[in-house]
This record gives structure tokens, sequence and C-alpha cells, in this order.
């Protein structure tokens, strides 16, 4: 086995291409975010982004790697890094899927990777179920609610309507409410309009400050990845914005990633002004519809609890949440840093009235931040 580290951008076509297929091979939901496309994203904004290719098969004559030997890429890995080793999964912190593409069957020895790619930590926070050999005893598992469209809308509205019968009703009445009281209310499944974009992303930073949130919008390089994505067309990694229209006003928006059969839910926001429609609701049931329309089978609604995820959900598929280790002082280092507040942060959300408190402390905070 051999393992070459390059940077995003390194990456030939015909890695690309190997990367997708074995993406494909894999049997897990397509998930938009483990796409090559998105790391290449990411490396554009992101200079410590990097991908291990690991290949199987004898060294050259010269003692070369065969690593850019595309036909025989077995997985790649991408991550980010820094330079006392620290590791962490590719675009952490907004991805909502993590791990390696790797060939069905292939015994990867997680360690032996983080030596190759000189690292003494790997930090992920959604990584994606199936990815046995970066699970060490201390992850934590985690909930990530999905919507199943693939039986049609009509099959998943029947299915809401037996789950969260009020939710449904409630929501479809504002719907039509806001028709008569306030506009005709258009929806569109892929805007392409900039200032759409740049509006959602307005409301979206308002939300973040108004409960007591870091605003990721804040970060150049989450923006600059944002308009990357949107620009982004291919069968495997899409960005596609979502609008809720009130006459030429939009109301709602969603920024996500699709695939031909997953459209993982990324940025929703919506204007205050119309809170009392629920516009964000009326979207999500909007975007089921058009994603079951061009044949998508599944939701992402992303890992992290909230009470329309609770409503909107038919299922859920599992996520991980911790770090890898290799021996030595900087692990050590990583794991007194790092692990109390986890451990704090998981021991306050296991605890509805704890989650409770500290959600109003939050909100607390975001008024006062708006003053």
């Amino acid at each position: 086995m051999r393992i070459r580290v390059l940077s995003p951008g390194e990456l030939n076509e015909g890695q690309l291409d190997a990367w997708r297929a074995l993406r494909a091979a894999s049997g897990a939901p397509m998930n938009p975010f483990m796409e090559p496309e998105f790391t290449l994203a990411v490396g554009r904004v992101r200079p410590a982004a990097r991908v291990a290719v690991i290949t199987e098969g004898p060294e050259g004559a010269d003692g070369a790697e065969v690593a850019a030997a595309t036909t025989e890429a077995s997985g790649f890995l991408p991550y980010e890094t820094n330079t006392l080793g620290h590791g962490r999964a590719i675009g952490l912190g907004v991805s909502d899927s993590q791990g390696a593409a790797l060939r069905p069957g292939l015994r990867l020895a997680a360690r032996e990777l983080m030596r190759a790619c000189s690292l003494s930590v790997l930090e992920f926070d959604n990584l994606e179920e199936g990815q046995a050999s970066f699970v060490p005893d201390m992850a934590e598992e985690f909930a990530s609610p999905v919507m199943h469209t693939g039986d049609g809308f009509d099959a998943y509205e029947a299915a809401l309507r037996e789950r969260s019968p009020k939710f449904y009703r409630t929501t479809t009445a504002k719907e039509r409410r806001l028709g008569r009281q306030v506009g005709e209310v258009r929806f569109v499944f892929d805007e392409r309009d900039p200032a759409a974009l740049a509006k959602l992303m307005e409301w979206k930073s308002a939300q973040y400050r108004r409960t007591g949130r870091r605003d990721r919008f804040a970060k150049d390089w989450v923006r600059d990845l944002v308009h990357l994505l949107a620009e982004t067309r291919r069968p495997g990694c899409s960005g596609v914005l979502s609008v809720l229209y009130v006459g030429d006003r939009p109301v709602a928006a969603h920024f996500g990633l699709r695939s031909r059969t997953v459209l993982s839910c990324w940025f929703p926001a919506y204007d205050t002004e119309f809170a009392k429609y629920s516009p964000g609701l009326i979207l999500h049931l909007r975007m089921a519809e058009a994603a079951a329309a061009e044949g998508i089978g599944m939701l992402d609604l992303g890992r992290g609890a909230a009470e329309y995820k609770d409503s909107l959900k038919t299922g859920a598929l599992t996520v991980y949440e911790g770090s890898l280790t290799r021996p030595g002082p900087r692990a050590a280092l990583h794991r007194l840093s790092r692990e109390p507040a986890r451990r704090a942060h998981s021991f306050v959300r296991n605890r509805p009235k704890l989650a409770s408190l500290a959600q109003r402390t939050l909100n607390q905070v975001g008024r006062v931040r708006d003053r």
C-alpha cells in the first residue's frame, strides 16, 4: 500500500474520476459533501487542505510511488492540517458529512494513514456511518434527521400527515394565509440570482447574532466557499439555492448541495418580518416536493436538535464526533485542550432542561449583541 499526500488542486482528472467511482461503489448515501468537488472548493479557500491518495501495488523501479497511477487508486482521505500535525476533516465546522472514499473491503489502519500524513490528531464532527477505521472508542454518536422522498412527494406527504398531523395542517394553512394576506406565493428550486444568495447570507448572519451563535458568514473563507459551490455544476455535487417568494419579494431561502439522489440541507433562513407565517417550514415542504420531482430520494437535514427537523423528518442517519490520535505529546495536548469542552457540551446536549437553559442564555447574549 502506498500513501501520497497532495493538495486538492494537484489531483488529476483520472484521480477525480477514481474518487467518484469509489463513492458510487461504497453503498453509502451519495452525500455531495463526500464528493471531490467539495474538497476542490475547500482547497481553493483553505491553503492547508490536503488529500491522502491511497494506492495498492508495487513501487516503480526507481522507488517512486505509483499513487499517480489512477487505475490503482484505492482510497482518498481529504483533510486540513497545521504545522503542529493537527488534522481536521475537510471543511470541519461547515461540512455535514466527512470521511474517506475507500475501495469496498480495503483494510486500512487509520493510525498508519495518519503517520503517512504526519498527523498526530485527526478531528471530525460529522463522520459518515460505515467508516469503521476512523471511529475511535471515544467518538460520540448523533442522529442526522432526513426526509425520505424516494417514493415521491405524495408518499412523503402521507407519512408526514400520519407522523406530524398538527404540524402539517398548521404549515399548509399558513401558506394559504400568506397567499391571501400578502401576495402570490411562488417557489424556485434552483434560483441563479446572486442577489437572492446575498439576501440569504444577510438573513443567516442576523439569525446567528440573534441566537448568540458564531456567525459563520463573518469568515471570508466560508462566504467564498459558498460562492464557489453556488457555481459548481456536477452530477455528484451541485450548489442549489431555493427561494420562496411572495410576489417578487423573497421571504425564505436555502442554500445546499445536491447529488443525483441526496440534497444536503445546509443554510436555511427567512425574513423575520414574515415569521408568523413560518416561511422556512413552507420552504422545506416545497423543497421536498421539487426534490422528489428531480429524482432526489433523501433530504439530509443535518445533525443538530431543532423542532422543525423533528417535525419534518421521516428517519435519521448516524454521524460521529471525536478524534483519532497517535501516541505522543501533541496528541496528549489535544486531549487536554479539547476533550473537557467537548464532554461539557455533550453533557448539556443530553439533558433537555440544561440545553433549553443554554439556548435561552444564547438568545439573551444575541439580543445584547445587537443593541
